[in-house]
């Protein structure tokens, strides 16, 4: 029996099981048995085929924006419309195959845009060339969830399920779990609030099914098991997500109305240049860029030139983007915005600065 046959067996009775207390602990097994045979697939043991052709594009730009999407939703429009590279469009499926990517240029930065082939249901077990698509998905800073307005809801939960399935999470965090394997000791567990899903006998046993059993486990959050699992094979990415609903010219107000309240979510239509702006203000958003602006003593702010850095970055943050050894001739910063109480502000390294705030920094004479 091959793996993608025990991944199925594997689906099927966790499907047929009932979900209660008494079955916990039997659905806590088969969730550390299907992630363990997906990790075999993806990474498969024993001599490697022949190399494929991948899609590997090389980094550019301040980000990095990957859209993911079945065929014929309007990615290679969208890129089209917000870039000034051309993607082939067609009333076809499968138009695009292979990676093309473009920039997007917005408030002094740029923003790498990939627009990837169109995936399958089963691209998670390879179908479609999916696995390099979604491999790609996994160096982004964003997802961006290409969907069709006038088809089923349904087309989102599949799209989640196949980055679910390689181990994306997305619009998620990382769980608040200590796990550190040891050279011996056995099998230490602790939490520190109150656990709902995860108890001592299920986490040795998972940890047992992986081979491991010297180990310290602390849960700090009340954790499910599924993440859990996560925290063990350690090979999880937690990635940003925008909902992109295109086609909404073809659809009523109400209906148009509904998908625009949902939590993460765009809507537009590449046809007809609807909601694009907003798009790409929501793409910087859900990015958590910033602007921070660099001033000399005495001579007037670089609004041509500011730097592009991550939200909630620090005057350290910003000395070493300007300069590698500047953290170590560091004496004092003035600071000039929304971060500080007065204007100018002094501060030191770690001031968190906002979004196009003025920093001049004074080195140690």
């Amino acid at each position: 029996m091959g793996i993608t046959e025990k991944i199925a067996d594997v689906e099927k009775e966790i499907a047929r099981t009932q979900k209660n207390k008494a079955t916990e602990y039997h659905l806590g097994l088969l969730k550390a048995k299907l992630a363990r045979y997906r990790v075999m697939l993806l990474e498969p043991i024993g001599k490697a085929g022949p190399k494929g052709v991948g899609f590997d594009v090389v980094r550019s730009g301040d980000a990095r924006v990957a859209m993911i999407g079945f065929p014929s939703v309007g990615k290679s429009t969208l890129l089209s419309k917000t870039t000034e590279t051309k993607s082939e469009v067609a009333g076809y499926e499968f138009t695009t195959l292979t990676c093309i990517p473009g920039k997007i240029n917005y408030n002094g930065a740029q923003i790498q845009l990939l627009d990837l082939p169109g995936i399958i249901e089963g691209a998670s077990q390879g179908k479609g060339r999916g696995r390099q698509v979604i491999a790609v998905a996994k160096t982004a800073d964003l997802i961006l969830m290409m969907l069709d307005a006038t088809k089923p809801l349904r087309q989102r939960e599949l799209l989640e399920a196949e980055l679910e399935a390689v181990g994306i999470r997305v619009n998620t965090h990382k769980p608040n779990i200590y796990f550190k394997v040891k050279k011996g000791g056995g099998i230490s567990f602790n939490s520190t609030c109150k656990l709902t899903w995860l108890n001592e006998r299920m986490v040795y046993q998972i940890l047992h099914d992986y081979k491991i059993h010297n180990a310290e486990v602390l849960v700090r959050e009340d954790a499910t098991v599924d993440q859990f699992i996560d925290v063990i094979l350690g090979n999880r990415k937690y990635i940003n997500c925008l909902y992109c609903y295109n086609k909404i010219d073809a659809i009523s107000i109400e209906e148009m109305n509904a998908l625009a309240r949902e939590a993460n979510t765009v809507v537009v239509s590449c046809e007809s240049d609807l909601n694009l702006d907003y798009l790409v203000d929501q793409m910087w958003h859900h990015l958590g860029l910033m602007r921070v602006y660099t001033k000399k003593r005495g001579e007037f702010p670089d609004f041509g030139g500011g730097l592009i850095l991550k939200r909630d970055t620090t005057v350290e943050d910003v000395c070493r983007a300007l300069h590698k050894t500047l953290v170590d001739e560091f004496n004092y910063a003035l600071v000039w915005g929304t971060s500080t109480k007065h204007n100018p502000q002094r501060v030191g390294l770690t001031h968190v600065l906002e979004d196009e705030d003025v920093v001049q920094v004074v080195k140690k004479k």
